[in-house]
């Protein structure tokens, strides 16, 4: 059973219970300050905790998502952080020749309101692993190919790109489970509300347990390097994407929405609009980066702060779209950044920077849903077909 199945929860559950009954039948008969008794009542005792214990540790993980399969477990920082060799791609690939091949892992088979159909009605939704050239970084991703992917009418078209973030921790299957895109995409698409796109899905963290904010960590992992460029290098070698940045999108919800700001900030020649979805505009700094992830050093801190880079860098040619809540507690942030950023746009109004508050909410799902629809319908009208 996979690691992030239902099934193996609703096992352990039975297990937890059976053993419980069990030590409640057989515990009169164990009573007795004999080996074998001692040794019975240590094994019932054992198997009951051990099985409450493995069902509350796997409800964290398929919530969180830190792992999501049994070699991401038992082999952390193999599959994740390997080198690109052929020993990383399945059938024994060159990377060269397949930066991008079919996985096994994500934990797909769980989520159960993705459209019916064959591809050329509703799509498809692919599971992949992506090795990156330049970084070493390989990781598991979703890619959503809508229907007109598959028309024969359209073999020789290119399509946009939509660059989906998940937050920390957290898995690429977060933006399917908790947050609906491909579904919400597919519900827009149908009501004319927005155009056809690749959906690519993504976690922030490529180098697990350690959160990384997707910049590249002197002496550590290049997350930001492998976003902005191998990732893009792999989806062009693979699929029939456009090249122009006009046509890539990033958005990400909590630490994938600062990512986002943070990549269309930096990489406007890549990504020409970004979508953050309740994020940061400063690199954080905390137990879950493990300290500062510059090593200390200010300017590389600098460079990533959005703040700074709009008071002492010239704007960026893209369109930004900044979503928060009113009540949240990081919404001062936001209204400095917005503020700061439409004053900049004065001297380029090739920089647009938009913003959608919501009245009330959280740092949570419930509210990053809310603001699915208006996030993807915003990012459509900005990706470009050429």
């Amino acid at each position: 059973m996979e690691l992030t199945s239902d099934a193996l929860v609703n096992s352990l559950l039975a297990l937890g219970a059976a053993a419980l009954l069990a030590t409640l039948w057989l515990w009169p008969r164990l009573a007795r300050q004999r080996p074998l008794p001692v040794i019975g009542r240590i094994g019932l005792m054992t198997v009951t905790q051990v099985s409450v214990l493995a069902v509350m540790a796997l409800s964290v993980n398929n919530s969180f998502g830190f792992y999501t399969s049994w070699d991401d477990l038992l082999n952390p920082g193999g599959a994740k952080l390997a080198l690109t060799s052929n020993e990383n791609h399945h059938g024994g690939a060159p990377a060269s020749d397949g930066l991008i091949q079919p996985s096994n892992e994500g934990g797909m088979e769980g989520v159960t309101d993705l459209p019916k159909g064959p591809p050329e009605e509703v799509g498809k939704i692919e599971s992949v692993q992506v090795s990156g050239k330049e970084t070493g970084l390989s990781d598991q991703m979703f890619v959503y190919l809508p229907p007109e992917y598959f028309d024969p009418k359209l073999a020789m078209v290119r399509f946009p790109v939509l660059l989906a973030i998940s937050g920390f921790p957290g898995t690429s299957l977060n933006l399917m489970k908790d947050l609906p895109v491909p579904q919400t995409s597919w519900e827009l698409r149908k009501a004319g509300k927005m155009a056809p796109a690749i959906i690519v899905m993504a976690r922030p963290t490529v180098a697990p347990p350690r959160n990384t904010e997707c910049v590249d960590v002197p002496g550590g992992a290049r997350t930001e390097s492998w976003f902005a460029k191998d990732v893009p290098d792999a989806l062009r070698a693979t699929y029939r994407v456009s090249r122009s940045a006009s046509s890539w999108g990033v958005l990400g919800f909590s630490t994938g929405g600062s990512c986002a700001m943070r990549l269309a900030m930096r990489y406007p020649e890549v990504f020409a609009s970004g979508v953050g979805m309740h994020g940061d505009f400063k690199v954080a700094e905390d137990q879950f980066t493990g300290g500062s992830l510059f090593g200390g050093d200010k300017g590389l801190a600098d460079q990533s702060d959005l703040n700074w880079r709009l008071q002492h860098l010239p704007a960026p040619n893209l369109s930004l779209m900044v979503m928060n809540s009113r009540t949240e507690g990081g919404f001062p942030e936001t209204l400095k950044f917005v503020e700061l950023a439409r004053r900049v746009s004065e001297t380029n109004p090739q920089f647009k920077v938009e913003s959608l508050y919501l009245d009330d909410g959280g740092h949570n799902f419930e509210s990053w849903t809310r603001e699915l629809p208006a996030a993807l319908e915003w990012m459509s009208a900005r990706l470009a077909w050429n």
